[in-house]
């Protein structure tokens, strides 16, 4: 979620959540942000699930704004698989979220599925996720505040008890990859689910539109100078990220990002063995956030490993026949 009325009072996070259940109707971009999206395409895009020709499971998990109480933590899980049938491509996946916010809770799962062709020197890809998300509230949890100058004592749109409700969600992608560079597009929560709390309290996740691309500039002496940049928008805000990653042999990585008007991004990571990835990014804040915090922290682990290996021609001829 990344909601930037979090900062209007670092250190009342009730009121936090007491503003964001009285304002069902916000059109804030509901999606988490995260440093390394790069590797993570498919947690934004369907149609990147099953990329390349690696079985893949992921794990990140984020830890924002470190020193004001209760402020976000993201977990992603994400499994994805190439695929064939036939002379077709395919990839699928299924990918997991959770999310606290201080008295706030998301949870999300998705199955995925893309439909590859080739095309040019490269593939295109057509993708869908269907699944669920369910968001709770610590009603039971709050306290209620009153002063001369506010009174929400009685204020039914606030639960008082802990509540969750689940509705289905589903996004639609297109993704290209060819062999130096690649790009994709796609609509996250399209049927714009409707969480029900209680009778006074409901909740609608407004759809957001990614686009990402990437290109990887071979350099001498084993180098990559690989510069990615994603957008995201709810048509009422926008987001834009910023990154460029040096890899040396294919193994070790570092790299600069920017989230403009939000943070600065330092990127760290390397293949600790063939197949298993290990990544760490430092955000420090550029608004009036770095007032309450010394930054947020994020840690990525991934594993692939090859299931469509080239079957071995088994055919031989006897010495005698030779």
């Amino acid at each position: 979620m990344g909601l930037p009325m979090f900062a209007l009072n670092m250190k009342k996070h009730i009121l936090f959540a007491i503003m964001f259940v009285c304002s069902w109707t916000l059109s804030a971009q509901f999606d988490s942000q995260i440093a390394h999206y790069m590797f993570f395409k498919g947690v934004f895009n369907p149609a990147a699930a099953g990329e390349g020709n690696l079985m893949k499971v992921s794990g990140l998990h984020r830890m924002q704004w470190i020193g004001i109480p209760n402020a976000p933590q993201t977990t992603y899980f994400h499994f994805q698989s190439p695929f064939v049938i036939g002379k077709t491509e395919h990839g699928a996946g299924i990918r997991f979220e959770n999310e606290n916010i201080g008295l706030l809770s998301e949870k999300a799962v998705h199955a995925q599925y893309a439909f590859k062709y080739a095309l040019g020197n490269g593939h295109l890809s057509i993708g869908a996720d269907l699944g669920f998300v369910s968001l709770g509230f610590k009603g039971d949890s709050v306290h209620e505040i009153t002063s001369d100058y506010h009174d929400i004592t009685g204020d039914q749109s606030i639960p008082t008890s802990a509540v969750e409700d689940m509705a289905f969600d589903m996004s639609l992608g297109l993704y290209y990859r060819a062999t130096k560079w690649y790009a994709g597009i796609s609509y996250t929560h399209l049927t714009q689910p409707v969480v029900e709390w209680d009778d006074y309290t409901s909740f609608r996740v407004q759809g957001t539109m990614f686009m990402m691309g990437g290109y990887d500039f071979v350099l001498p002496k084993d180098f990559i100078l690989k510069p990615s940049a994603m957008v995201y928008t709810d048509f009422a805000s926008w987001q834009y990220n910023l990154s460029l990653l040096l890899e040396y042999k294919q193994r070790f990585r570092g790299g600069l990002g920017m989230r403009l008007q939000d943070a600065v991004i330092v990127m760290l990571g390397m293949d600790i063995i063939s197949g298993l990835s290990i990544g760490y990014a430092y955000e420090l804040p550029t608004s009036k956030i770095i007032m309450g915090s010394s930054g947020s922290h994020e840690l990525y682990l991934s594993y692939g490993f090859n299931i469509l290996r080239q079957k071995k021609n088994s055919k031989y001829k006897s010495i005698r026949i030779l």
